[in-house]
C-alpha cells in the first residue's frame, strides 16, 4: 500500500507541478485558460476560482496532465476573444509558455535539493570498505579504512568529499563519462593523505547498475566485522554465532571489516554449489572462540553464493550533512544542473550505442523506488521526487514533436525560416514521434519487467 500511495503521490505532485508551468506563464501572456487538469479519464473533483475562467480538475488516472487554452486550431474562437487565443501569441510568448513545463520540473527539483540541504540528511562517512578483489582500487592500492578527503578529474580543481554518497556520485559521473578520478586519502579524518587514482576509463561503462561499483572496487562504507541479527534456521545459528560476535580471523585471514567478511562467506561455495566449512575465530565477551561455519550455497543468476542467515557489519559511522542558507541553494542548483547534464549524456550515448538501453526505466521501476523512498524516510522521498522531477524536465525538453522539445524545435524553426511548420509536416511528425515515444516505453517497461523477475 506505502509503495501505491508513494508512487500516486509522486506523480500528482510532479504533473501538477509541470501543467502549473504551462497554465502560469499562460495567464501571465494573456492567453485564456479553459481547464487545467490533473490526470485522465473520470473526473473526481472540479471547481472554479472566483473571477477566473479556468476549470480546475482532478481526474481518476494520475498519469498524465494537460492546459487547454483558447486555440482557433482547436475550436472556434469568439472574434472578440481572438487576441486571447493561444495561436494568436507572439512566438517568444508561446515558445515560454511550451517550456515553462518542463523549467517548472527543473526548479521544482531545485527547491527539493535546497530544503534537503537545509534541513540536513543522515549520511556514512566516507570511509572506505575493503575493496573487491581484482578491482580498479585494490589495483590502486587502496585496502580499506581509508578516509577519502578530497576527489577531482582531469584538471579540475580537488574538491572536497562530503560523504561516502557524495563520493559515489562522483565516481557514478566520471565513469559514465570515461574520466579518471583521483582520490586524496588518509588513516584518519584531517590527517595527511596520498593521492591515488582510479583508472576509470578503462571500464568502458555502458549502464549504472550495482556491477559498476564491484568493477571500481567501492561498493559500500567501512563497517565494524561484527555479527548482527541470527536467523534461527540458518548456517550461522547452527555453527552456534551469537549478535555480538566480532569475526577477527577466517580460515586464518585477518578480516579487515564487515564487507571483507560478506565477500568471505559468499566466496565459500565449492564446484557446482558444494558447501565449504570455514574455521571462524571470533571475539566474544573479551575471549576467542572458535567455530565451524558452513555457509549455504544459494544459486545467485549463473553462479553459487554462500549465505549464512545472519546481517554482517555494523552500521556505519554516519554524519550530518547540512549546508547554510546561499551555499544550500547553490548546491540544489549545482545538483539540478549535474543530474540534468548526466542524463542527456546517457541519452545521446543510448542513441549512438555506446550506453546500453537498460538505464530507462519506466512505471514500476518509479513505484518501486518510490516506495522504498518513503520507507526510509522524508529525506529519502524528497530526494527521489527531486531525480524523477529532473527526470520529467529534461525528458519533455527532448526534441521529439509529441513533448514539448518538439514544439520548441516548430518555433525555432518558425524563427529561423519565419513560417510554421505546415499541417501536412506537422502530422507527419506528431505521428513518428508518436512511434518513438512508444517504442522507448516499451524499452523501459520491458526494463522493468526484468529488474523485478530478477
Amino acid at each position: 500500500m506505502l509503495t501505491l500511495v508513494a508512487f500516486v503521490v509522486a506523480l500528482g505532485l510532479l504533473i501538477a507541478v509541470h501543467e502549473y508551468g504551462h497554465y502560469r506563464v499562460a495567464v501571465a501572456c494573456g492567453v485564456k485558460v479553459l481547464r487545467y487538469s490533473v490526470g485522465f479519464g473520470k473526473p473526481l473533483l472540479r471547481w472554479h476560482r472566483k473571477g477566473s475562467p479556468t476549470e480546475f480538475v482532478l481526474c481518476a488516472l494520475p498519469l498524465g496532465g494537460y492546459v487547454r487554452m483558447l486555440d482557433e486550431r482547436e475550436a472556434p474562437v469568439d472574434p472578440a476573444e481572438r487576441h486571447l487565443a493561444f495561436n494568436t501569441q507572439p512566438l517568444r510568448s508561446r515558445a515560454a509558455i511550451v517550456a515553462a513545463g518542463p523549467l517548472a520540473n527543473l526548479l521544482l527539483a531545485v527547491a527539493l535539493y535546497t530544503v534537503v540541504n537545509w534541513t540536513g540528511v543522515e549520511e556514512p562517512k566516507p570511509v572506505l570498505g575493503s575493496p573487491v578483489a581484482g578491482s580498479l582500487a585494490a589495483r590502486a592500492g587502496l585496502s580499506g579504512g581509508e578516509w577519502v578527503a578530497r576527489s577531482n578529474t582531469a584538471d579540475a580543481e580537488p574538491a572536497d568529499v562530503g560523504s561516502f554518497e557524495d563520493l559515489r556520485w562522483r565516481l557514478t559521473q566520471a565513469a559514465l563519462s570515461g574520466e579518471d578520478m583521483t582520490l586524496w586519502v588518509g588513516r584518519e579524518e584531517g590527517g595527511s593523505t596520498r593521492a591515488v587514482t582510479l583508472a576509470l576509463s578503462e571500464l568502458n561503462v555502458r549502464e549504472a547498475d550495482a556491477s559498476l561499483f564491484q568493477r571500481i572496487g567501492i561498493t559500500a562504507p567501512w563497517t565494524a566485522p561484527l555479527v548482527g541479527e541470527v536467523m534461527p534456521d540458518g548456517a550461522a545459528a547452527a555453527a552456534g554465532l551469537q549478535a555480538g560476535d566480532r569475526v577477527q580471523r577466517v580460515d586464518g585471514r585477518l578480516v579487515a571489516d564487515g564487507q571483507a567478511l560478506r565477500s568471505l562467506i559468499r566466496a565459500a561455495v565449492g564446484p557446482g554449489g558444494q558447501e565449504v566449512e570455514q574455521r571462524w575465530e571470533v571475539e566474544r565477551a573479551g575471549r576467542m572462540v572458535d567455530l565451524s561455519v558452513k555457509p549455504a550455497p544459494e544459486r545467485q543468476g549463473e553462479q553459487w553464493i554462500g549465505r549464512i542467515g545472519a546481517y554482517i557489519g555494523a552500521a556505519p559511522q554516519m554524519m550530518t550533512v547540512r549546508h547554510g542558507f546561499l551555499d544550500g541553494l547553490t548546491q540544489g542548483v549545482v545538483r539540478t544542473w549535474e543530474v540534468s547534464w548526466l542524463t542527456l549524456k546517457m541519452m545521446g550515448r543510448m542513441l549512438i550505442g555506446e550506453a546500453s538501453v537498460k538505464n530507462l526505466s519506466g512505471p514500476l521501476t518509479i513505484a518501486d523506488y518510490a516506495g522504498k523512498s518513503a520507507s526510509m524516510g522524508l529525506t529519502s522521498y524528497l530526494l527521489f521526487l527531486a531525480l524523477i522531477s529532473v527526470s520529467l524536465g529534461v525528458l519533455n525538453l527532448l526534441p521529439l514533436p509529441v513533448l514539448d522539445g518538439g514544439h520548441l524545435m516548430y518555433y525555432l524553426w518558425e524563427g529561423v525560416t519565419g513560417r510554421s511548420v505546415s499541417d501536412v509536416w506537422m502530422e507527419r511528425l506528431q505521428r513518428g514521434g508518436i512511434v518513438v515515444l512508444l517504442a522507448l516505453m516499451s524499452v523501459a517497461l520491458f526494463n522493468d519487467v526484468a529488474r523485478l523477475a530478477g
